[in-house]
């Protein structure tokens, strides 16, 4: 008897290391019930309000429910964004540390800064959250109307025409040289650090044109403070019909936006699609959408594969504009 209960008790011992060694012990994630077993943060490489802290934080929302854990949203700012994507693509490959950014920076972030510490390509897609148009919009006084009597305007006065931009090498930058490498005018770069500066100028007058988010400029549409020259969708903004869009003048030429959702490289496809479920759940939320939609934007919930084929348009359409221009961000 006394031998059967020392076997027992060395084959539970053995069970026991075994399990260990398997990563299967108390306290692991499988014995916990899988991923997610704790919080999770979702770096926001932005500024708290802007149009990416606001949609990350809606999703956010959703996403502590749906996934049964507490969803932090940190804000890591500066550099442009890399100091925040940066730190994703640094952090473990474990699901509990993602990254919301901007489509710029995992479509030609590498061409923008060649010096980074960290490759923004080997960050895994995981869903994007909302697509949105650039709006190309004037002070109120500025003498054109819509897009086709700006560029005329710019021809006829070459170099006159200053233009602000987010930073060099932001959607605002970029959406103008592309119009100019596209329409043959010269305009003047004014680059601003973030979007709030470059809007306080143009409303006072000292600029003429921005290129920015819905959410920045149309309260200062509305109220008659700025003018919006053009919509860089493929389509007119319903609440501005008679307003044209980009393409309509420039036939191809499109300027959007999206935030997306990304974790750092190596991350197991299982927790990666996991991710990307929980967040097309909390996108298709009758809340969500609806006040993803006030912003003028388009709720999306994309699968990894989805969000690696616009990531690869992003760098067709942007690549060409940065190599033409030799713009660099350092």
């Amino acid at each position: 008897m006394r031998n059967l209960e020392g076997f027992m008790l060395r084959g539970l011992r053995l069970l026991a290391c075994a399990a260990v060694f398997a990563g299967v012990g108390p306290g692991s994630a499988l014995a916990e019930g899988g991923y997610p077993s704790r919080p999770i943060t979702i770096v926001v490489p932005f500024s708290a309000g802007a149009t990416a802290d606001l949609l990350t934080r809606m999703t956010a929302d959703k996403l502590r429910s749906i996934l049964g854990q507490t969803v932090i949203v940190e804000n890591r700012t500066g550099g442009g964004g890399n100091i925040g994507a940066e730190y994703v693509a640094k952090a473990a490959p474990d699901g509990y540390v993602l990254l919301s950014g901007a489509q710029l920076t995992f479509s030609i972030n590498h061409l923008l800064n060649p010096k980074l510490n960290f490759d923004p390509r080997a960050l895994e897609p995981v869903s994007i959250l909302a697509q949105y148009p650039t709006l190309v919009v004037g002070r109120a006084d500025l003498p054109a109307n819509n897009v086709t009597e700006l560029l005329a305007y710019a021809r006829a006065n070459p170099g006159k025409l200053n233009y602000a931009s987010q930073g060099t090498g932001q959607i605002g930058h970029l959406t103008f040289e592309g119009l100019k490498q596209a329409a043959n005018v010269d305009m003047v770069h004014v680059p601003y650090r973030g979007s709030a500066p470059a809007l306080n100028d143009l409303l006072g007058g000292q600029m003429d044109v921005i290129a920015d988010t819905p959410l920045a400029t149309l309260p200062h549409i509305r109220a008659g403070k700025l003018k919006l020259l053009a919509v860089g969708g493929p389509q007119r903004l319903p609440e501005f019909p008679n307003v044209q869009s980009l393409a309509e003048v420039i036939p191809g030429f499109e300027s959007e936006t999206w935030m997306g959702v990304a974790a750092p490289p190596g991350t197991p496809k299982d927790i990666v699609r996991t991710i990307s479920d929980a967040i097309a759940k909390a996108l298709q939320m009758p809340d969500v959408k609806a006040r993803i939609t006030e912003l003028a934007a388009e709720p999306r919930g994309t699968t990894p594969e989805e969000m690696a084929k616009l990531i690869r348009q992003s760098l067709e359409r942007w690549g060409p504009v940065v190599v033409s221009g030799k713009i660099t961000a350092e």
